[in-house]
């Protein structure tokens, strides 16, 4: 017998798991917490299975609920495209995009064209800093959406994709033997900062500053001249430089690449933005 699946109820599933919390879902869905409680176990009861569960932190997915999750959200992106084409509706507008230095010219790359492609109308602008200041900036409302780097945790975004931050030198080069070991690192307000200083530090491996200040371009010719070695997450490394295996090196941690929208309703360019990024990096990760 062919079941179908309630719409609505995927809709407020995906809402409470991204927001881990029944009130914070029905606010932006605009339905009582009770509603969205009663939504939920409808669901549970339809797939025969429990979704959430509740921790210290709030709800957070069972396995059945983390197998759903994904296809859910896929689910959803292609009802409301299918919606908007079907009606005709026009994507127009203009929306502001907070990258990363390092993935705007990567990972992102093919997403930023393929959006730009299919929605001419759109007015895209570019905001390229580190991601606390995205994070800053969200939150002032200078810019719609955000692609932000985080260690991996408790996060108020969406998680795309989970990557190595890494060690990066010269093909070939002698900067990585170098003590003090001279780094190179965009900027001072650089998210991976923090944890490659402590990595040094716990390591007890001296080092110095070689180039600081915010500018990718200039970092990179820094490590391809063997000025200095960096640190970038796996997926983000140029071609023509080398991940450094070296055991004399600090191991460095995982960094979710994570996607953040505002609390409040987001127009429809950044909408479909967040769709084109998630299934963009879906794909990229399916092709690794």
């Amino acid at each position: 017998m062919i079941r179908n699946l309630d719409m609505a109820l995927i809709r407020t599933f995906v809402a409470v798991a991204d927001k881990a919390s029944m009130t914070a879902a029905a606010n932006a869905l605009h339905l009582t917490q009770g509603a969205v409680s009663q939504q939920v176990k409808r669901l549970e009861e339809t797939l025969g299975s429990s979704l959430f569960e509740r921790d210290r932190r709030g709800l957070r997915l069972t396995r059945a609920g983390e197998q759903l999750f994904g296809r859910a959200k896929r689910l959803l992106g292609l009802n409301d495209e299918i919606w908007a084409e079907m009606a005709g509706a026009v994507v127009a507008g203009r929306v502001r995009l907070g990258v990363p230095y390092d993935l705007v010219g990567t990972v992102l790359a093919p997403v930023l064209k393929a959006y730009a492609n299919a929605y001419p109308q759109v007015e895209i602008s570019l905001v390229c800093a580190s991601s606390p200041e995205l994070t800053a900036a969200l939150a002032a409302g200078t810019i719609d959406l955000a692609v932000i780097e985080e260690r991996v945790g408790s996060t108020e975004g969406e998680c795309l994709a989970i990557d190595r931050l890494v060690w990066v030198g010269a093909k070939g080069g002698v900067a990585r033997a170098k003590r003090p070991l001279p780094v190179s690192m965009v900027a001072d307000t650089c998210a991976f900062r923090p944890a490659v200083l402590m990595a040094l530090n716990e390591h007890g491996l001296e080092w110095r500053t070689v180039f600081e200040n915010g500018n990718i371009d200039a970092t990179t010719a820094t490590v391809r001249s063997d000025l200095a070695v960096t640190t970038w997450l796996a997926s983000a490394v140029p071609g023509d430089l080398d991940i450094l295996s070296d055991p004399a090196l600090p191991a460095l941690p995982n960094f979710a690449i994570n996607l953040h929208l505002p609390g409040h309703d987001v127009g429809s360019a950044a909408r479909e933005f967040a769709r084109y990024i998630r299934d963009g990096l879906a794909r990229s990760r399916q092709a690794a």
